[in-house]
């Protein structure tokens, strides 16, 4: 597990990161949101060590992280960071040699890595004759070639369309499976929402929230549901304990102030007619993201 202890890192006397603290587990996606300037790129630097934190430890299954244990992570920064002469196969192979992988195990891993990420017939195309999104997927393998135990991406699915998304959700979906612990940031919050397994919200410097989805989404719950039923909902205007959010022929939203009441609702509900639903309504990433930073 890679564990982050109150990192600070100041810059000029200006704070850009107060005492952060969180967990990426092996075996899980966590996804790290913020908006500009939030902290999440020098938060993986700091990781990385590629800056130098002011404050607090980062360590890995317990250890101090040192630059042994980061030749076995994976890293993708929001910069482009491969040769745009060289051929994309070339690339990547390239980057498996500086891992310790022989020449044929470096072709075969690099080849079947970009060929899952779609660029099997682009192989032998330079760099930068690749559109902007298969140069991020070219990128992304080079961050994945050598197998790593940690892996840290920096807006993975920027410029990507709907299907690359998938694609890249996919593999990183079977790095998870297979043991890593997988930590990327972006600011597509329904992609996020989609993937992930646990979530950690910065803003200015500071985590507002960290935890599991299903967590987050329990904390930030208003008691908000959706019945649907084949009778009118008219009397729910008038329900003691009841708010109405919204309605419209035969579907209702509303709030209540506990579970008691809800089930009173739905007792009512079953008495009037048919109901064909009657479920509580989760806070999106997006209601929650906004929650925690206001």
């Amino acid at each position: 597990m890679l564990q982050l202890d109150r990192v600070s890192k100041s810059y000029g006397g200006r704070p850009a990161l107060d005492e952060v603290s969180f967990a990426v587990r092996p075996g899980r996606l966590t996804g790290f949101v913020g908006g500009n300037g939030a902290g999440k790129t020098t938060t993986m630097r700091i990781v990385l060590g590629v800056l130098g934190g002011d404050g607090g430890t980062v360590s890995l299954n317990g250890a101090p992280v040192t630059a042994t244990e980061r030749r076995r992570f994976g890293y993708m920064p929001e910069e482009r960071g491969l040769y745009p002469k060289m051929k994309v196969l070339e690339q990547i192979v390239y980057l498996a040699r500086l891992h310790g992988f022989s020449k044929a195990d470096a072709v075969t891993r690099s080849r079947a890595l970009l060929t899952r990420l779609g660029l099997g017939e682009r192989l032998g195309d330079n760099v930068e004759a690749l559109s902007l999104g298969n140069q991020q997927r070219a990128q992304i393998a080079g961050a994945l070639v050598h197998d790593p135990q940690v892996l840290i991406l920096d807006e993975p699915f920027s410029g990507l369309d709907p299907l690359a998304v998938d694609v890249v959700a996919g593999v990183l979906q079977e790095r998870a499976a297979a043991g890593a612990a997988v930590l990327f940031s972006s600011h597509q919050l329904d992609v996020v929402e989609r993937l992930c397994d646990d979530l950690v919200i910065i803003a200015g410097g500071t985590i507002r929230a960290a935890g599991s989805r299903d967590e987050l989404r329990a904390q930030h719950s208003t008691h908000r549901y959706e019945l649907v039923s084949d009778a009118d909902l008219a009397w729910l205007a008038a329900e003691p304990g009841v708010a109405l959010a919204g309605s419209e022929a035969g579907r209702a939203l509303f709030d209540v102030a506990d579970d008691g009441t809800a089930q009173r609702v739905l007792r009512t509900a079953l008495g009037r007619g048919a109901v064909a639903s009657f479920a509580p309504q989760h806070p999106t990433l997006a209601q929650i993201f906004k929650e925690v930073i206001q």
